[in-house]
């Protein structure tokens, strides 16, 4: 493939086209391998050194690291990062087909034309601007598997390391607004094991139905503590956030439920420990039971992802902020950010889509956000590669 003649149209179509699903729930989950084959040849033909690597927990899917530019033991590179997945998609509320780039009311629509798919063509299309001889710090393209669902390619990178990159962009969608902070996330289960009986009599058993009452409201006056005692004002929601979000007991109302379960969300501030946060969890529990019939298991659902903050003083915090014309800023949601930090990477989240597209029916990146995309990126790359 000719990467000259390759449009920016073509290659967004190509993306969008090429299903690349992740989700904790197997009928959904689909590889990402055909998307890392494309964006692996367009990048080898545009000069790139590609390397892809299949996932161990998972070789149906992958990462891809490429380079431009020379990489010696002193590099100190930049790296436009971002997820080759998507979430999955309802078919019935969709008025466009979620695979076919359909262009309507100055508007691109598609599955991942706002998260995240996008970005990788418009990346390329800023750094084909530049030869590689030009180059004093060399280029990188991040595309990583399974961020939507359990981050398998950002642990795995961690596992890897990711030498000679100094700076981090990742695409995700903020609107073309920086990105220096944002919140963790924990999911996490509960599980309580009484003795069944005969409803007519509570001796011949132990509810942990009702032992779950115990445990809801302990976790909802915990919530009121940590929110007493952590604050971030960068935030909408400055506080750390718990979600009671499913709980399964019981079997019939005549007969004293046996288990109950429980699965919640906490959603961290810079600063607080998961692993710290699941000890407290694990100690209030056994505070709770330790002279109870109830039998009490907890299990994370998801490894976690720590929440993210990179310095404001941070070279691409700034230079992001002199391109954009706006302050960094926290969020909510979640991003492989922290992975990257984890690995000595200074990284800015900063792409043109918008958190309210994603996940949505209908997704679509605005026309409007492609110039400016390829020009704040094109600045990048002059501020720190030549």
């Amino acid at each position: 493939m000719d990467n000259k003649r390759l449009t920016l149209n073509t290659m967004l179509k190509q993306l969008i086209a090429t299903p690349s699903m992740s989700s904790v729930s197997p009928e959904f989950d689909t590889s990402n391998r055909a998307v890392i084959d494309l964006l692996a040849n367009w990048l080898a033909d545009a000069g790139f050194q590609v390397e892809v690597t299949a996932l161990p927990s998972q070789p149906d899917k992958a990462n891809l690291l490429a380079s431009y530019g020379e990489v010696n033991e002193d590099s100190q590179g930049l790296m436009f990062a971002g997820h080759t997945d998507t979430v999955p998609y309802d078919q019935h509320s969709w008025h466009h087909d979620p695979f076919q780039l359909t262009e309507r009311d100055g508007r691109l629509y598609g599955l991942g034309t706002s998260d995240m798919k996008s970005y990788f063509a418009l990346a390329l299309e800023a750094i084909r601007q530049f030869d590689a001889k030009q180059l004093k710090q060399p280029l990188f393209i991040l595309a990583t598997a399974d961020e939507e669902s359990s981050m398998d390619g950002a642990l795995h990178l961690v596992e890897q390391g990711c030498p000679n990159v100094r700076y981090a962009v990742i695409g995700e969608p903020t609107g073309l607004k920086p990105v220096n902070a944002h919140k963790g996330i924990m999911m996490e289960s509960i599980r309580l094991m009484g003795r069944s009986g005969h409803s007519s009599n509570p001796a011949l058993g132990v509810n942990a139905l009702e032992a779950m009452q115990l445990v809801i409201a302990d976790l909802l006056l915990w919530r009121d503590q940590l929110q007493a005692k952590y604050k971030d004002g960068r935030f909408n929601v400055p506080v750390p956030t718990l979600n009671l979000g499913y709980i399964q007991g019981g079997d019939n109302p005549n007969r004293i439920c046996e288990q109950c379960e429980l699965h919640f969300d906490l959603r961290a501030l810079p600063g607080m420990d998961l692993n710290e946060l699941r000890v407290e969890i694990r100690d209030r529990l056994h505070t709770l039971f330790k002279h109870s019939a109830i039998r009490w298991q907890m299990l994370s659902l998801i490894q976690g992802t720590a929440a993210m903050h990179t310095d404001a003083e941070s070279e691409i915090v700034k230079a992001a902020e002199q391109h954009c014309h706006h302050q960094a800023h926290a969020v909510a949601f979640c991003t492989e950010g922290p992975y990257l930090n984890e690995l000595g990477i200074e990284t800015i989240i900063l792409g043109p889509g918008d958190i309210d597209q994603a996940h949505q029916p209908d997704e679509y990146l605005s026309l409007d956000r492609i110039k400016p995309t390829v020009e704040l990126l094109s600045g990048l790359i002059h501020k720190f590669c030549l």
